[in-house]
Formats: structure tokens, C-alpha cells, sequence
């Protein structure tokens, strides 16, 4: 008897996700009422804890300050009347009950004048910014209101390629939408997305509006804020990115305990392990950070760093790469004293390294920045910088909630580039600025990162 492909292969997927989702291994939830597999008792549980967001910022005319003017106004035969509202719509988790805290996109709130948070049972509130960091891409708002329902945080550490996982956000404004599919990548990085990138992609449906929204496990956990997608039409395409839960986590602590995330200064300079080079150190794998260089009198230099070593853990945490490093190394506060694991000599050791402020860089007499409204510029004194003489700008000052805050730069930035083009002078960098056309993209220098920020 000949069978083809199909009635052998269907029949045996379907044994198979009947016994993945057994009440004995519950890998996929299993519907009681029904007797089939569902995500339904799931989602009844993990739903009411995404919000959809709507957002009121101000036009372009009301930024400017020459449609505000009315002799300009008259002259060009503008009308009076004040320029719309402009609104957008995205998404949040709810991920204190008590406290009213929602979790969502710094690039869904940014330049917001009102913002509105609308519940699943159709409550709605006004929130209040609480604080950002637009290096993750993380922002957090409180509302007040009672009987709300939380998630709570999994470790997205423990995820591997091939978990299920289920996106919940309010994609093109439609409500609350439903989508699943499977961890597809871990540690995704080098997109120019944000400053800190260390993403999870996922094949579940991502579309503009889900961003803010939650991705959660199979045990209704929030494992990654929905945050990007790419794909030519700007829809999904089955590659959408979310940030981890344990980045989700380090930011969230310190918006709560500063209003803001204070990234400090380990002062060691990592790289990635290739093939070759683990050969060569005789090491188990490629996983890990090798030190390239320590700066002197650095936190590193003191806890007894030295260059070669190989960096595995910080925390407890394996550290993959040296982005891992890097991302890792930024989610600590500053006076936090990191447990470090290493590799040195082929020989495991520990370290303890206190993490330190960021060093004060020297400046010439400050200046405005018109593109970059509460922001002041200075050149390098005497090229000077943490990693030694080198060409660029300083950021002296960046007033609190200014457009310059909002976009994320920061007192002691040092901005090397602007559109792939190398700025060494104040006076280059405000030229540079008037030529390009309306996305900016700054590349700086900040403690020991380097970060891209796009300004749109």
C-alpha cells in the first residue's frame, strides 16, 4: 500500500503536540474544556497586563520656532490657528499592580505631550513619565489605578533558539492582537537600532504599533519588550526584535530608584574570542570576552584585570561576547562591585571590581547647539579623553527633559561622528549639522562604549 508524505507526516505532527501538551508536560497549554492544545488559558491570565498606549506630541510647526512667530506667520500667509496635535499609537506591560508602573518603548513616548493608557477592560488613564533611557530603548510610566494585573519578569537568560514565545501589543492602532511563533536568535546586535543591543528575534508577528508590547514564554513569564522589526514594506516580515527581560530588569531598578539609568566606567577594553585564538589560549570554547587593554588607574586596572584575560561570567551571568561585556558592563549602577569570572593563563579565576563614575572630561568655553535644543558642545582640551588623545566633541551639558535629554545624550559625551562623517572641532560638527538633511545620526563616545543615536 502506498502512503504518501502527507497522511504519514500530518498525523505524526499532530501525536506529537498532543503529547507536547499533555497535562503531564505541559510544553504546549492544553485546554481542559476543550481537549486539544490552546493558548487561550494562557492568554486569559497574560493579556489584561498589556496596555495599549496613545500618544499626543506636538507637530513639526510647533517645534519651530518661526511658525510661532506672527510677523513670519503673516509674511508667508501661514493660518493663525495653531497646528494639530499630532498621535501615534503603541503598546505597554503592566509590571507593578501596585504601583501603577508600565513598561514601554522610549521611541513610543518620546517628545510626548499627553499619553494615555487604555486597559484591556477598556479603563483608561493618563500616565506620567516616570523616566527613560533611550540607550535600550526603555521607557516607564505610572498610572494610577487599582485592580490591574501584572506580569512578572523571567529570566531571558535561560532562553534558547527554538522556544516558543508569544507576542501581545495594539500593531497599526487595532486593538490588542494576538501573535505567536518561536525564538528565532539570541544576543542579535550591530543593528544601529539602539545604543545597548543585545535583541531577541522572533518569527512572531511584529507591526508597527506592537512596539512597547510584551513577549512571553509558554509559562506566561515577560521574557523581551517588543521594540523592531525589518522589513522593506516596514510590516512584518518574520523578523522582529525584542529587549531581553534581564536588560528589561537592571533599567527598570535604576528609573525606579534615579529617575534615569546611570551607566559607570569599568575602564577595560574587550574584543571577541575568534576560533584561532581560543586555539591558541588553549581555551574550551569561543565563548567570552578577552581584555585587549585596561586604562590606567581604571576600576579594572585596581581589582586586578590584566589584559589577555578572559572574561566568562560578570554576576553569575555568562558573558557571550564582547558586546555581551559591553551590555552587561552598562546595566550596572554606579558603586555597584561586580563578581567577574576569567580565564587567565588557561586558569579560572575571580575578580571583584568596583564600578566607578565616568571620568570628567576637559573642555574649551562651551557652545549651543540649535539642532539639539539644551545641549552645550566644547572641543577636547588638548584632544584629551578617557582613552587618551583623541578627535572629537564634548557634550559639557544636557539640561534635564530637553529634546537633547530626550534623544539621549549626556553630560561627558564625546561625539566622534555625525552621518558617518568624522567631526574633530565644534565648528565642524556645527556644520555637519546644517547639512544633513533630517536624520541624525550621532556615533559617541561614552566611559567605555561607544553608542550610535538616531535622531529623526
Amino acid at each position: 500500500m502506498k502512503m504518501s508524505f502527507r497522511s504519514v507526516f500530518f498525523p505524526t505532527v499532530f501525536l506529537a503536540l498532543l503529547t507536547m501538551a499533555s497535562p503531564a508536560c505541559p510544553a504546549l497549554p492544553f485546554d481542559n474544556k476543550s481537549g486539544i492544545p490552546s493558548l487561550a488559558p494562557l492568554l486569559q491570565d497574560v493579556t489584561p497586563a498589556v496596555v495599549n498606549i496613545s500618544v499626543q506630541t506636538r507637530s513639526a510647526i510647533e517645534d519651530n520656532p518661526l511658525f510661532r512667530d506672527p510677523f513670519f506667520r503673516r509674511f508667508f500667509e501661514l493660518p493663525d490657528q495653531a497646528a494639530r496635535p499630532e498621535r501615534s499609537a503603541g503598546s505597554g506591560v503592566i509590571v507593578d499592580a501596585a504601583k501603577g508602573y508600565v513598561i514601554t518603548n522610549f521611541h513610543v513616548v518620546k517628545d510626548a505631550q499627553h499619553v494615555l493608557v487604555t486597559l484591556k477592560d477598556r479603563r483608561q488613564f493618563q500616565a506620567k513619565l516616570v523616566g527613560t533611557d533611550p540607550g535600550t530603548d526603555i521607557a516607564l510610566l505610572k498610572i494610577e489605578a487599582k485592580n490591574l494585573r501584572a506580569l512578572s519578569l523571567g529570566d531571558s537568560d535561560l532562553l534558547n533558539v527554538g522556544d516558543f514565545v508569544v507576542a501581545i501589543g495594539n500593531p497599526f492602532g487595532l486593538g490588542q492582537t494576538v501573535t505567536s511563533g518561536i525564538v528565532s536568535a539570541l544576543g542579535r546586535s550591530g543593528l544601529d537600532i539602539e545604543g545597548y543591543e543585545d535583541f531577541i528575534q522572533t518569527d512572531a508577528s511584529i507591526n508597527p504599533g506592537n512596539s512597547g508590547g510584551a513577549l512571553v514564554n509558554l509559562k506566561g513569564e515577560l521574557i523581551g519588550i517588543n521594540t523592531a522589526i525589518i522589513g522593506p514594506s516596514g510590516a512584518n516580515v518574520g523578523i522582529g526584535f525584542a529587549v531581553p527581560s534581564a536588560m528589561v530588569k537592571s533599567v527598570l531598578d535604576q528609573i525606579v530608584r534615579f529617575g534615569e539609568v546611570r551607566r559607570g566606567r569599568l575602564g577595560a577594553n574587550g574584543e571577541d574570542i575568534t576560533y584561532d585564538l581560543a586555539s591558541s589560549l588553549g581555551l574550551a570554547s569561543t565563548e567570552g570576552a578577552i581584555i585587549s587593554s585596561i586604562d590606567s588607574g581604571s576600576p579594572a586596572e585596581k581589582g586586578g584585570l590584566r589584559p589577555r584575560d578572559v572574561v566568562t561570567a560578570i554576576n553569575g551571568r555568562a558573558v557571550r561576547n564582547a558586546i555581551d561585556l559591553r551590555n552587561k558592563v552598562g546595566m550596572m549602577p554606579i558603586g555597584e562591585t561586580v563578581d567577574l569570572k576569567l580565564i587567565r593563563d588557561g586558569k579560572p579565576l575571580t575578580a571583584k571590581v568596583k564600578i566607578a563614575k565616568p571620568l570628567d572630561v576637559p573642555g574649551t568655553e562651551a557652545e549651543t547647539v540649535p539642532q539639539l535644543a539644551g545641549a552645550t558642545v566644547a572641543n577636547l582640551k588638548g584632544g584629551a579623553s578617557p582613552r587618551g588623545k583623541m578627535e572629537g566633541v564634548l557634550v559639557t551639558k544636557v539640561d534635564a527633559n530637553s529634546p537633547a535629554w530626550l534623544h539621549g545624550l549626556r553630560p561627558g559625551d564625546i561625539i566622534v561622528g555625525v552621518n558617518r562623517r568624522k567631526v574633530r572641532s565644534v565648528q565642524e560638527f556645527l556644520a555637519t549639522l546644517q547639512a544633513s538633511e533630517d536624520v541624525l545620526v550621532l556615533n559617541l563616545l561614552r566611559g567605555d562604549f561607544r553608542l550610535t543615536i538616531v535622531i529623526r
